[in-house]
This record gives C-alpha cells, sequence and structure tokens, in this order.
C-alpha cells in the first residue's frame, strides 16, 4: 500500500507566487529581499491555515538563495524551526540565544522560525528580548502565531507585524478546483463551494475537508455528497423553506422542520442558516449588490429568482423575527416550539385575509376577492372623481370599504373627500396609544367636508351638562380617578374655547392625556366641530392639602370658639 499524503502537506506552497490570498504581503516580503530592506525581526500573525509558516518557510529559503543553488535545495542547516507551545520554558530561550551566535556553514542567513510564539511564558518573553531587539548580522528571527494580543508589547515593538487574513471563499474555491484537476476528481462548482464556505477562510482546513470527501464520494464530488458528508443543510432546503413561507403554508414547513430534526441537525443551526438566506436574498434585490453574495453561478441565478418573489419589507421583517429568535434560542427551555412559532410567525408575515382588522370593513375584502377584484387602482377612482370634484385620493391603492364605494357607485353625492385623521392624540398613555392605534387602521374614513362641519354656538349651561353628563358615564365606568379630575373645576365657554384653570400641572396633564374622547362626545352633543381645550395652570390658587397640628387646631377654634375653653380646662395638649 502506497503511502498517502494529505493535501495540505503534497500542495504547500514552494514559492510566493503558490500562496493564495495573502498578495499584499508577499509582495511586500518580495521587495524587501530584492531592494535589501528586510528586518530581522517579522512577526506573521493571523488565523489558523492562512499560510503564515507557509510564507516563513519560503522566506529562509529565499534569503538564503544566490541563483546558483539547487531547486531543490531546502537549507536544512540554516532554518530551525521551534515549537513554542513546547519549548516555553526559559532554558529553551536560553539555548536558542546561545546557537545564534554561531554563522551559518552554508548559505548567508541562519533562520529561526519560532511557532505559536505566544505560548512562551513570561520569563521566557524577557529572556527572549535582548537578542530579539539586536541580532547578530546572520541571524533572522520569524515569530508565527495565531493570538497576537497574548504577546508582550515589548517583543511587538522589537517585530515589523505582518497580518494575515482569512482566505477569501472565491479564492479557496479556485485553488479547490485546481487540486481536484490535478488529482483527475470531478467536482461540480457548487461542491467546491460549500467546502470552501465550511472551511471559514483557512486553506488547510479546506485541503482537509477536501481529502475526507474524496474519500467518502471517490472521484466524482457532488453537492449532495459534500453535504451529506459534512453534515450541512444545503441551500435546497432553504429555497424549498422560503417558498413555503410565501406559499403560507404553515403545516408544510413545520413538516419539513421536523425532517430537517430528524437527520440530526441542531435548530438553532438551522434558524441561523434561514436569517443568512434571507440576507443572501436581499443582496440580491440590487444589481451593486449581486457581488456580496459568495455562491456559485447556477446557484447564484437561483437566488436571484426567488428574490424576485420577494419584498424588502418581508426580507426586513423576516431578518429581523430570525434573528431574535437566534438570540433567545439558548436561553429557551423550549427550543423546538421557539423555533415552530417563529417559523409560523414567518409565514403569516404575507397571509392577508379577513382576519386581519376586518371588522373596520363594512363590505369585507372577501366580497372584492370572489369578484375577482383585490383592490380599486387609483385611475378607476380619478374617473369617477371627474363627475364628484371633492373626491380627493392620497393613496396609490386602497381596499374599499363601503363608503368609498358609495362614493364611486353614487359620483353625485357632493362634497365628499377621502383623507387621513388629522386628529393629534397625546403619547403619554396606552390608552391613547391604543386610540392612535385605531385611527391608523380606519385611515381610510369618509367625513363630511370641514366647511360643512356644524358649528352652532355653545351656551354656558348647555356646556356645563354635557360636561356632568360625561363625568358620570367615567363614574358608571369605574374611571373614579380622572372623574375626579373633571370635577374639580368647572368649565367656561369662550366662543370655540373650552377654559380650564388647575392648581397644579400634574391635572393638566391627566385631561390632555383624555382630551380625544372628551372632544369627540362634546362636539357631536353641542353641534360644534371648532372646539378644543385650552388648560392653564395657576398655582397662586393652590389649595393648601397639608396642615399641621396647630393649623388644625386654630381651623376648628374658628368653628367652635367652646374648643379652647375646653382644651384650657382639662389642660390639653396640641
Amino acid at each position: 500500500m502506497e503511502h498517502f499524503v494529505v493535501s495540505a502537506r503534497k500542495y504547500r506552497p514552494q514559492t510566493f507566487k503558490d500562496v493564495v490570498g495573502q498578495q499584499a504581503i508577499t509582495n511586500t516580503l518580495l521587495n524587501a529581499i530584492e531592494n535589501n530592506h528586510l528586518a530581522q525581526a517579522l512577526l506573521f500573525t493571523g488565523p489558523r491555515g492562512v499560510g503564515k509558516t507557509t510564507c516563513a518557510r519560503i522566506l529562509a529559503k529565499m534569503i538564503n538563495s544566490d541563483g546558483n543553488t539547487n531547486e531543490n535545495e531546502d537549507f536544512a542547516f540554516n532554518i530551525f524551526e521551534l515549537d513554542a507551545a513546547s519549548n516555553n520554558s526559559v532554558d529553551d530561550i536560553r539555548n536558542l540565544t546561545d546557537q545564534v551566535r554561531i554563522p551559518p556553514q552554508i548559505g548567508k542567513y541562519k533562520v529561526y522560525i519560532i511557532d505559536e510564539v505566544h505560548m512562551l511564558s513570561q520569563a521566557a518573553f524577557n529572556a527572549f528580548l535582548k537578542t530579539l531587539e539586536e541580532p547578530p548580522k546572520h541571524c533572522i528571527f520569524i515569530l508565527a502565531t495565531t493570538e497576537k494580543h497574548k504577546i508582550i508589547p515589548t517583543i511587538l515593538s522589537r517585530c515589523q507585524i505582518f497580518d494575515f487574513k482569512r482566505i477569501t471563499v472565491s479564492d479557496v474555491k479556485n485553488y479547490l478546483k485546481y487540486i481536484a484537476e490535478e488529482q483527475g476528481v470531478t467536482a461540480e462548482d457548487d461542491a467546491l463551494h460549500i467546502i470552501a464556505q465550511k472551511a471559514d477562510g483557512a486553506m488547510r482546513d479546506a485541503l482537509s475537508i477536501f481529502d475526507r470527501v474524496v474519500s467518502f464520494s471517490g472521484n466524482n464530488l457532488t453537492r449532495q455528497a459534500v453535504t451529506e458528508n459534512l453534515n450541512v443543510l444545503d441551500y435546497e432546503t432553504y429555497f424549498k423553506s422560503t417558498d413555503l413561507i410565501l406559499e403560507n403554508k404553515i403545516p408544510d414547513l413545520l413538516l419539513q422542520f421536523n425532517s430537517v430534526l430528524a437527520k440530526g441537525f441542531d435548530g438553532h443551526h438551522y434558524i441561523a442558516g434561514l436569517a443568512s438566506h434571507f440576507r443572501d436574498l436581499m443582496v440580491c434585490k440590487n444589481q451593486e449588490t449581486i457581488e456580496l453574495l459568495e455562491v456559485g453561478e447556477d446557484t447564484k441565478q437561483k437566488y436571484i429568482d426567488q428574490s424576485k418573489r420577494t419584498t424588502h419589507n418581508f426580507l426586513l421583517e423576516g431578518i429581523n423575527l430570525a434573528n431574535e429568535c437566534d438570540l433567545k434560542y439558548k436561553s429557551s427551555k423550549n427550543q423546538r416550539l421557539l423555533v415552530e412559532l417563529t417559523l409560523m410567525q414567518l409565514a403569516s408575515i404575507t397571509f392577508d385575509g379577513e382576519k386581519k382588522n376586518s371588522k373596520h370593513f363594512i363590505i369585507p375584502p372577501s366580497y372584492f376577492k370572489s369578484k375577482g377584484i383585490e383592490s380599486i387602482p387609483v385611475q378607476i377612482l380619478i374617473e369617477k372623481a371627474d363627475k364628484a370634484p371633492k373626491l380627493q385620493l392620497q393613496e396609490e391603492l386602497i381596499t374599499v370599504e363601503e363608503p368609498v364605494a358609495k362614493a364611486v357607485a353614487e359620483p353625485s353625492v357632493p362634497n365628499i373627500s377621502i383623507n387621513k385623521p388629522t386628529k393629534i392624540i397625546s403619547g403619554l398613555s396606552l390608552k391613547s396609544i391604543k386610540e392612535k392605534k385605531e385611527h391608523k387602521i380606519k385611515q381610510l374614513d369618509v367625513v363630511v367636508d370641514e366647511e360643512e362641519l356644524p358649528r352652532q354656538p355653545v351656551k354656558q349651561d348647555d356646556l356645563i351638562k354635557a360636561w356632568n353628563d360625561y363625568t358620570q358615564s367615567l363614574q358608571r365606568k369605574g374611571e373614579k380617578i380622572l372623574a375626579s379630575i373633571f370635577e374639580m373645576e368647572t368649565p367656561k365657554i369662550n366662543e370655540t374655547a373650552i377654559c380650564l384653570t388647575y392648581s397644579n400641572n400634574t391635572n393638566k396633564l391627566e385631561l390632555e392625556k383624555a382630551q380625544f374622547p372628551l372632544l369627540t362626545y362634546l362636539k357631536k352633543t353641542l353641534n360644534n366641530y371648532d372646539l378644543h381645550l385650552d388648560i392653564t395652570v395657576n398655582e397662586e390658587i393652590a389649595k393648601k392639602y397639608a396642615f399641621t397640628p396647630q393649623e388644625k387646631y386654630e381651623k376648628l377654634k374658628e368653628k367652635n370658639p367652646n374648643i379652647d375653653v375646653l382644651r384650657k380646662t382639662f389642660g390639653l395638649d396640641i
């Protein structure tokens, strides 16, 4: 049996040109070698599997090559690799500094590659400082680490730092495609893309996954084989889920989620992937952002096609719901139910049935749907509005309510306008917020033209009677506190202003919260739609509710002087 060499070692780059995804660093090192500007202490930092140790070995070979050297020469006597994870003591560093003084026997430089340098102890770092700052001319140190923040600042200040970046999905996929061709493996584009995504920017991980999947599927690498072997949810799962959500098929959606769980996948992984799927669909909505979609060409077209059947509002709401589920998943005691509720909410975003505030439609939407009419376009209403000049529209597409239907069917009705409510409601209480919401639901209400609204003069007696009737209705509803505020002051009519003066600002705010239903009642009862409240605060007339014992005694003495005689007779204290 022939010895198998893993792809990560077999295809390890031998020159800077072979290094994938680190062009900026390799170009900098090449120029430094050509211009003789290479520092004697270098620090390579970055994620795992991005080429730090590989670039260190290539650099060590290049600075010892003189043009006449054999390409296969590895300069083993000049390159020393030290694993700081297992050689992290002071003695190990002292042995290294002792070797540094001896010049190389072959080549120009002795290169010390210290991998995982952040594992050195504090004492070892301190012992290494002086040598690292002033090494001999024939010595170069290359430090490599994945955790730069663990290295003490005095070491960092003595090194020239190179930050290696994660390798992009596109670069990893192209390199895997090259290796597949070298090994005679037929690989689908989507299959290589899934491997590249799973590697998370690390080429070594990508090559390890590639070897594993090839061992599983042979020389024909398909998307299905990759997803089965890596135990990942492929794009088709999320495409199907989104189709079911858009079609509002909640039972089928829950059954699909159950099948996902039956395959051994975690609900957290599923909902996080669904959020990413919505994000990818959002990216496809704009031609300029399609390049942010990291998928194969065939899959990209599927994303574009599905994105055309979605709206921005749906995708934003979907991402928000999925993200909330993602955040709550770990703390939830019933995680499956949490995901299922989220899926039901997602499938209800685009649901348009009579359950949605149908009580506000005198003619329900189902009537028009039965006639094959979802909504009435503006153009039709405008044609009708020519015969009724005062019919005004403010929405591009409206669902018809009974008054609107009458306005269209009977264009001779004069002075009709369709306007959004202009009443201002205070947002200081839950009740007023509820009333404001109700008004938003009824945004297309037909009202009489303002010029024709009744404006009869209001008498003081009529105002007081209506005010008292409204106060009594509050008493019957159990709103005792609000009713007591109404009873504190007597309203006075000044043309169309209902004037009230309170002793503190609290009573004024409470009355302002409840002004909308109050004014609605008064306008209708008194036949004057110009009425409004004019509430002022006069602290000078504030009543004094707290009394000292002496003040109480003086008050009682004014009412009955005999109380003072009683106190003196029995020698009572106040």
